[in-house]
């Protein structure tokens, strides 16, 4: 029986998107769920919609047919048509309110809205779907965002029910938090997949709009705490991916090469999956060049670390 069912008020969690059958964001299949709200603003964020904690409107332009069914159902003016133009516009100085008639009124699938309210219970029970998948993969849960760790009780919480089912749970975190809401969550957690985005504090700051400190202070703690521990790199040509910052890095971890808990490396290469995102958000996307990186650079960067007698994997979409 259901926490709802006896009457019990229930902790919740900001939702923005639940991923099923993924294999990268931890060992086996799993079921991915992505919180809201996230303290950092990495220029190349691939899911710019869980940055803030609130409900948005997405809309693709290429398939709206300017009907206006929207506009009239939309209880805040959110949504528009243009007297000059004729076609439809978005007032973002707007809060949505997540009623979703917009995007119940919409034909063509135009519109849909971010940010949902989900018990513990809920999210468990889509969790367990998959249970099978898990079993057969040694594959679970991940928490990721947006930042988990922006909602630590809703997390810890999932975490724990997740654990008591049998269930294994990891967490995708930039590790930008209290060091206390990154050991409550951690009791419950089988592996960190922690985020190092720069190792120079000050270019951190330009990148994600935080400096690093505490980031790499909680990453001690977690490696030092014999919490299970694997790093995660993201890379873009120009920003992040020469010689001297990977090999600080390196030098970082290295005092803690021999630690059971420590999993090794992998890296993420720079991707365009969420660049779009930003356009149905009404953003401008920060990176204007393309910073991909080529075969040749990944296995350089690869040589590198591998010096330093390190784990290492290039993890490729």
């Amino acid at each position: 029986m259901s926490n709802e069912n006896l009457g019990i008020i229930e902790r919740k969690a900001t939702i923005f998107n639940i991923q099923k059958y993924n294999m990268y964001d931890g060992d086996g299949i799993r079921t991915i769920i992505f919180f809201q709200g996230c303290p950092l603003r990495c220029k190349w964020c691939a899911n710019p919609e869980g940055m803030i904690k609130k409900q948005r409107v997405m809309f693709k332009n290429n398939l709206c047919v300017n009907c206006g069914d929207c506009v009239s159902a939309c209880p805040v003016g959110i949504h528009t048509i243009s007297n000059e133009t004729l076609k439809h516009e978005v007032n973002r100085d707007i809060d949505c309110i997540g009623c979703g008639k917009c995007k119940d009124a919409c034909v063509k699938s135009a519109i849909s809205i971010i940010g949902e309210l989900k018990t513990i219970s809920e999210l468990l029970k889509i969790v367990e779907e998959d249970r099978t998948f898990y079993e057969m993969s040694g594959g679970g849960v991940t928490l990721g965002g947006g930042e988990v760790l922006m909602q630590p009780e809703a997390a810890c919480s999932l975490l724990m029910a997740c654990k008591q089912e049998g269930i294994n749970t990891a967490i995708e975190t930039c590790g930008y938090a209290k060091l206390e809401s990154v050991l409550k969550v951690a009791e419950f957690t089988d592996l960190f997949l922690f985020d190092i985005k720069h190792i120079d504090s000050d270019r951190h700051f330009q990148l994600t709009g935080v400096r690093n400190e505490q980031i790499l202070e909680n990453l001690k703690e977690l490696i030092r705490g014999k919490y299970n521990v694997k790093i995660r790199m993201p890379l873009l040509k120009g920003i992040n991916d020469c010689q001297e910052d990977i090999e600080r890095v390196m030098e970082l971890l290295t005092p803690y090469k021999d630690y059971k808990n420590f999993k090794g490396v992998d890296l993420l290469p720079y991707h365009k999956m969420g660049v779009n995102k930003y356009n149905q958000l009404g953003i401008e996307y920060p990176i204007k060049d393309d910073p991909s990186l080529k075969s040749e650079d990944l296995d350089r960067i690869e040589g590198w670390i591998k010096k330093y007698d390190l784990p290492v994997k290039v993890i490729r979409h």
